[in-house]
């Protein structure tokens, strides 16, 4: 794999991690329809650290806050939701691993696993914003949409913003939260699979540079636009774009 795959891939994934059509999905699609090949564990786990630091970047204000009140009651009980809906990715993650693996070797899988992704998102549209706080049952079950994401085409972003504004959750907190339970996801899944490379013949300063750095910045991009539309009511756009695609994908 030469440079040039390693910047399409990472724009790929600084794109797909959080605009809400599934980045794992898309990268089955990539190595399918576009011949790129399967970027590894090493690279995956570079790109999701890259991602990792949009996150950071974005929500940087919101970080320091947690960890400068974590002695006030509202700051812990913020903590304990974000733990709460961390619990369900981890059990799922680690009890179907191998199947959710085998999942990324068919196409078609995947272009299910979109349309349903294209339906929660148009169904977002009827949505109605309640003003309703968070609470362990509501960071449960999207903990629970979070955990389904982990099946490729099920987007992670559109399914927790969803299920929280189904909830009756404001979408700026809906998205806040979602992205705030993506760190310790990513974290430890980053964390697994380093654990897991079997060489680290790859990590070469060339490699870590150009994935993280490129991931970083198209994923800090398309966080701004995804805050961007939801404030204007537009996150049902998505939904379309995921039919498309999923409807590509079933026929390939």
């Amino acid at each position: 794999m030469n440079i040039v795959d390693i910047v399409i891939l990472g724009i790929l994934q600084g794109i797909t991690e959080f605009l809400p059509v599934s980045s794992s999905g898309h990268l089955v699609l990539a190595q399918y329809m576009l011949g790129i090949e399967s970027p590894g564990n090493t690279l995956e786990i570079l790109f999701h650290i890259g991602t990792l630091f949009s996150v950071i970047y974005v929500f940087n204000k919101d970080i320091k806050s947690i960890v400068i009140s974590l002695n006030e009651k509202p700051t812990q009980e913020l903590v304990m939701y974000i733990i709460t809906a961390t619990i369900p990715a981890v059990i799922i993650g680690l009890t179907f691993k191998s199947h959710i693996i085998n999942l990324f070797s068919s196409i078609v899988p995947v272009g299910y696993a979109l349309l349903l992704t294209g339906a929660i998102l148009a169904l977002s549209i009827n949505f109605k914003n309640k003003n309703k706080p968070l609470s362990y049952l509501y960071s449960l079950l999207i903990g629970l949409a979070q955990a389904m994401a982990i099946i490729p085409g099920i987007s992670r972003s559109g399914a927790t913003i969803s299920i929280s504004m189904l909830l009756g959750i404001p979408p700026k907190e809906a998205a806040r939260f979602s992205f705030l339970i993506s760190i310790p996801v990513i974290i430890g899944a980053g964390l697994l699979g380093f654990l897991e490379l079997e060489s680290y013949d790859l990590l070469t300063p060339k490699l870590i540079i150009t994935a993280i750095l490129t991931s970083f910045m198209v994923g800090t991009l398309s966080l701004k636009l995804l805050l961007k539309i939801l404030e204007v009511g537009r996150f049902y756009f998505f939904g379309v774009y995921c039919f498309i695609a999923g409807i590509v994908a079933v026929l390939s």
